[in-house]
């Protein structure tokens, strides 16, 4: 089995031919994918994508760029989305300071709320970080130092500092088809430098489409490109690869029962 740990398919790219691309996502190899709520306004669709297919789970949170709009939730507000039996994982959430869609200290706070309501409710979260690799270590040291919770960064692209950073408190790291630009050097030497036991693969779809499929919208079926990259990149097979990545996802979301699937 090959997972997508990481999509969007609430948005309309995807949502609006769902039943074809869940059906291409199958006859890819994709027996599993964690779609990923952005916005409170987004938690209906999310869910309803959820209970329709019994391969597709959710992680629910606020993105970044919507805190402020949404405001800066309570833990026991975020923690109670995971009521939902598909609900899996906490986010996504984290910062970006290349757009600054949200002020930096809501940011930083609906953060912190984040990662508190993923160790109340015992589910990892989600982090997006984008040019924000001081606070991201400081948020992580600050809230996981002591007690670690479990977490990815997800859609890797920041410095092999960060990555083993996260690492060192127990985090996974997910990389997407970035991993297949041309111009991604960096990023396959951060990939090559850490454990397998610590990687996962997505695509983050529907943007960010590997290469060979690059200008073209993204979707879960496109999985196996960033596979095949991370596997060379560890000078492993493909099958290896594919076996340490679902293995380490369903390690971290341990909610999902693969006997279901």
């Amino acid at each position: 089995m090959l997972v997508d740990s990481h999509c969007h398919l609430d948005f309309p790219q995807l949502y609006d031919d769902l039943d074809a691309v869940i059906a291409r996502a199958g006859n890819a190899g994709i027996g599993c994918m964690l779609t990923i709520c952005t916005s409170v306004a987004a938690i209906p669709k999310v869910l309803e994508i959820t209970e329709r297919y019994p391969q597709v789970f959710a992680a629910i949170g606020i993105h970044p760029h919507n805190v402020e709009a949404h405001g800066v939730l309570s833990v026991e507000e975020i923690a109670s989305w995971a009521e939902h039996p598909k609900v899996v994982g906490i986010g996504e959430t984290g910062l970006d300071y290349h757009y600054d869609k949200s002020p930096r200290d809501l940011q930083r706070a609906s953060f912190v709320n984040h990662i508190e309501a993923a160790r109340l409710t015992g589910l990892p979260f989600i982090v997006h970080t984008r040019n924000a690799d001081a606070d991201t270590a400081a948020i992580l040291d600050e809230t996981c130092g002591a007690e670690p919770v479990p977490g990815l960064l997800h859609c890797f692209s920041s410095t092999q500092g960060l990555a083993e950073h996260a690492v060192g408190h127990g985090l996974y790291v997910s990389f997407s088809g970035i991993l297949t630009f041309r111009n991604s050097e960096a990023i396959r030497q951060t990939a090559r430098a850490l454990p397998m036991d610590r990687l996962l693969v997505e695509t983050d779809a529907p943007y960010l489409a590997p290469v060979p499929k690059r200008g073209k919208s993204n979707e879960p079926a496109f999985t196996a490109f960033t596979l095949a990259q991370l596997a060379e990149v560890h000078g492993v097979a493909d099958t290896d690869m594919r076996f340490a990545t679902s293995e380490n996802f369903f390690r971290l979301f341990s909610k999902i029962e693969r006997s279901a699937l």
